[in-house]
C-alpha cells in the first residue's frame, strides 16, 4: 500500500477532542473506498470478544480493509474466527495460511506483512504488543487501556514518538472521542458553556462480569488467560481496563491527567478461595483525584450484582453542569446527529487519517488515561496518596517473569491486595 506521508507532525494533539467525525460521518461505504485496487491489509492480534469487534468494524468502516492475518494464544479461537469471518466477507478474507496461535502469535503476525494490526489480547500483553509494532512500521489500533502498571506505561510514552516520526496512526479503543455526541458537548465545556469547570464525576457502576470454570489438566496460564479479567497482571483490575474510559473524559475535560489522587475499596462480593483460582482483583472502588489547578474529580466503579447500574460523567462549572454522556448542558440537549457508531467511527478516523497522509496518534492520551486509572488502583490498594510521578516511575511489574507456553504451568498470582499491607 502506497499512501502519502504527513507534513504535518501533529495533525491532532492528544488531551483534547480527537477525531474527525465532524467530517467522517457521511463518508461510508464506497465513499471512503481507496484509489484504484488499493487495499489496506489489517492483522488482528487477539481474536476475542473485542478483537473480533474490532475487525469487523473496521470491515464496515472502509470497504478497502482486507484481513490478512489472524493471531490468538488459543489457536481454536482464530481458526475459529477465520471460518466465521469467511461467511460474511468472503472476498475480503485474505488470510491463507496466516493463522497463528500462542503467546508469539504477535510476531508472526506482524512478521506477515500487514499494513495494520488490530492489538486486541489482555491488557497486560498490550506494552510489548504496542512496542513491537511501532517498530515493525505498522499502524495501529489498540484497545485500552494500553498497560496494567508504570513499566508498561513507560514503554508505551517511549513509543510515542517514535510512532510519530514514523509516521504511524495509532488509535485507542477509547470511543468516546470518535462520537459526535461527547465531541460537541466537551466543545462547548472548553468554550466555557458552563464557565470553570470546579468538579467531575465519573462512574461506571454495573454487575458481576463473566468466569470460565476450569478444566482438568489446563495450566495455569490457559486458566489465567481464559479469565484474563479477573487477574492483576492480565487486566489490572476493572477500574484500568473498564472505568478507564470514564476517567479518559475527565481527562479530555481538563486537558491534563491528575496530580495525585486518593481512595479506598474492597473484593466483599467476590467468591472466597484461592487467588490462583478465582482470581484477585476487587469489586469496588471509590477515587478522588485532583487536578494540577485543584479541580477534584470523584470516581467510583463497581462489578457488584444487583447494584443500580451507572455508567456516566458529569461535569460542574461555575455556571452550570453537563450530563456529557447524554450530551446535556444545563439540562439542554447539544446533539442529536451521530449517524453511524462510535465503535466504527473510530475506524473511519483511522482510515482516513492514513488516507490523507495525516496519521492521528492518540498513544499519549491513553497512556495518560490508562495511567490516570493505574494510579487510582495503587491509591485504593495501599490506602495512600499517591502521585503521578510515583505511579509513573514505579518499578512493581505485574507481569510474571520468564513467561512461555512450556513455563506457564504454575503462576503464583499473590495474595487479593489489602490497604495498610500493599505497598507503593
Amino acid at each position: 500500500m502506497n499512501l502519502p506521508k504527513s507534513h504535518r507532525r501533529d495533525f491532532l494533539k492528544t488531551g483534547t477532542a480527537v477525531g474527525l467525525a465532524g467530517l467522517a460521518v457521511p463518508l461510508l461505504g464506497n465513499a471512503v473506498h481507496a484509489a484504484g485496487n488499493d487495499t489496506i491489509k489489517v492483522g488482528l492480534i487477539g481474536c476475542g470478544g473485542r478483537g473480533t469487534g474490532a475487525m469487523k468494524d473496521s470491515l464496515e468502516a472502509d470497504k478497502s480493509i482486507v484481513v490478512h492475518a489472524l493471531g490468538d494464544f488459543f489457536p481454536e479461537r482464530a481458526t475459529g474466527f477465520k471460518a466465521s469471518l469467511t461467511k460474511d466477507y468472503a472476498e475480503r478474507v485474505q488470510v491463507g495460511d496466516r493463522v497463528f496461535s500462542g503467546l508469539d502469535a504477535y510476531k508472526q503476525v506482524l512478521a506477515s506483512g500487514p499494513d495494520l494490526v488490530i492489538l486486541a489480547t489482555p491488557p497486560g500483553f498490550r506494552p510489548t504488543h504496542i512496542e513491537a509494532a511501532v517498530k515493525a512500521g505498522k499502524h495501529i489500533f489498540c484497545e485500552k487501556p494500553v498497560a496494567v502498571d508504570g513499566p508498561g506505561i513507560r514503554k508505551c510514552m517511549e513509543m510515542v514518538e517514535e510512532s510519530k516520526k514514523k509516521n504511524l496512526a495509532v488509535v485507542s479503543g477509547l470511543q468516546r472521542r470518535h462520537q459526535g455526541g461527547y465531541i460537541e458537548t466537551v466543545k462547548q465545556i472548553h468554550d466555557k458553556a458552563i464557565g470553570d469547570v470546579t468538579a467531575l464525576r465519573v462512574s461506571w457502576n454495573g454487575d458481576g462480569i463473566w468466569f470460565n470454570q476450569r478444566a482438568q489438566n489446563v495450566s495455569d496460564l490457559e486458566y489465567q488467560v481464559k479469565n484474563w479479567y479477573h487477574f492483576l497482571w492480565l487486566c489490572g483490575d476493572h477500574i484500568v481496563e473498564q472505568h478507564v474510559h470514564n476517567l479518559d473524559v475527565g481527562n479530555w475535560v481538563m486537558g491534563t491527567h491528575p496530580a495525585k489522587c486518593t481512595g479506598f475499596g474492597g473484593r466483599g462480593y467476590r467468591k472466597a478461595g484461592v487467588p490462583n483460582e478465582v482470581g484477585h482483583i476487587w469489586d469496588h472502588f471509590a477515587v478522588e483525584y485532583t487536578y494540577p489547578n485543584g479541580v477534584p474529580m470523584f470516581s467510583t466503579c463497581t462489578h457488584i450484582p444487583g447494584i443500580k447500574s451507572d455508567v456516566s460523567e458529569t461535569v460542574y462549572g461555575s455556571t452550570g453542569s453537563s450530563s456529557v454522556g447524554s450530551y446535556r448542558i444545563n439540562g439542554k440537549s447539544v446533539y442529536n446527529k451521530q449517524v453511524v457508531g462510535a465503535y466504527v467511527q473510530e475506524h473511519i478516523d483511522m482510515i482516513q487519517s492514513i488516507k490523507a497522509g495525516k496519521p492521528l496518534n492518540e498513544l499519549q492520551s491513553v497512556a495518560e488515561s490508562t495511567l490516570t486509572a493505574i494510579m487510582g488502583r495503587m491509591a485504593a490498594y495501599s490506602g495512600q496518596v499517591v502521585t503521578w510521578d510515583q505511579a509513573l516511575n514505579s518499578k512493581v511489574e505485574q507481569m510474571p517473569a520468564g513467561l512461555t507456553m512450556d513455563s506457564g504451568f504454575k503462576i503464583e498470582v499473590g495474595p487479593v491486595p489489602m490497604p495498610g499491607k500493599y505497598k507503593v
